[in-house]
């Protein structure tokens, strides 16, 4: 049997897949390496976050591991869909609708534009290029 080409929209995936997850992977980076725990915590505790401390490893390891989960394509739908969750919290905590919809004064939308593209990939898959494909395959 011919092995089929991935298509465009297979490629539009992959290209969505790696591209959140730099960003994923930038932000932890910038909460575990440059902010600090400590730092971190502090303000999520400002926000209202449940257990600062807890959540604020929780969240970085989440988003560390899930964006090097993503960039290689492993279990991409469950830690997409992970993701989604750890930014609708984003959306909630962080971006509180009071302050509207655009970045620049605090809003939403950079959180939902992540919770949106999370979401595409835990119900749309990996794409091309992954190691879920890998995987697959090999059953």
């Amino acid at each position: 049997m011919l092995e089929s080409k991935p298509s465009s929209q297979a490629w539009g995936m992959t290209i969505l897949r790696v591209t959140i997850a730099i960003i994923f992977i930038a932000h932890a980076s910038q909460k575990l390496f440059s902010d600090g725990i400590d730092a971190v915590a502090k303000a999520f505790a400002q926000l209202g976050v449940p257990l600062p401390t807890v959540s604020t490893v929780a969240i970085s390891g989440l988003e560390f591991v899930g964006g090097l989960l993503l960039l290689i394509g492993l279990l991409a739908r469950p830690t997409a869909a992970l993701l989604a969750f750890d930014m609708l919290g984003a959306v909630y905590f962080v971006a509180h609708a009071n302050r509207g919809f655009f970045s620049k004064g605090g809003g939403y939308e950079y959180p939902l534009t992540l919770l949106a593209a999370s979401l595409a990939l835990a119900l749309a898959g990996p794409g091309a290029a992954a190691v879920d494909n890998l995987v697959r395959s090999r059953r």
